[in-house]
């Protein structure tokens, strides 16, 4: 498994990543955006970050555009978590996507929102080759979402 992880600098972590989270808590979606929240591996406790969840075909994902990093982690011990949108929130399974099946789902994610998170895909872009995108998939952790409640 790829260790790939690229850390949110400072303006990111605390203007930008709290700004949507603020608008996401109080109901106010920016481009599709929701506050996952997942129970820590180790405390238990509910962990929360922003995030752009990716409909494909009828089917719901979360991709992770910068590599293994915590929420990743934390999603693989729990299994789900929760989708929060204001006071709404969407209680899910997830299943992590094999490398091989990345390739489609990746596409559409970098269609969708390359000018937010490109630079974290090393040059690879909605337009790149399957090899290319094939290439990079074991960096970005992509997990197939189901609706519980």
């Amino acid at each position: 498994m790829s260790t790939h992880v690229q850390k949110p600098g400072w303006f990111t972590v605390n203007v930008l990543n709290r700004a949507v989270a603020w608008l996401t808590r109080r109901g106010m979606s920016v481009w599709g955006s929701r506050v996952l929240a997942v129970r820590g591996r180790k405390s238990g406790e509910w962990r929360t970050t922003p995030v752009n969840p990716l409909t494909l075909d009828g089917q719901q994902y979360l991709v992770a555009p910068r590599g293994h990093v915590q929420w990743t982690h934390n999603m693989r011990a729990a299994g789900g978590g929760e989708l929060r949108l204001g006071k709404n929130a969407e209680m899910f399974t997830a299943a992590e996507v094999a490398d091989d099946d990345k390739v489609p789902l990746l596409r559409a994610y970098l269609k969708r929102w390359k000018a937010e998170v490109g630079v974290f895909f090393n040059g690879v872009g909605p337009d790149s080759s399957d090899a290319d995108l094939r290439r990079i998939a074991p960096d970005h952790p992509v997990f197939r979402i189901t609706l519980t409640g």
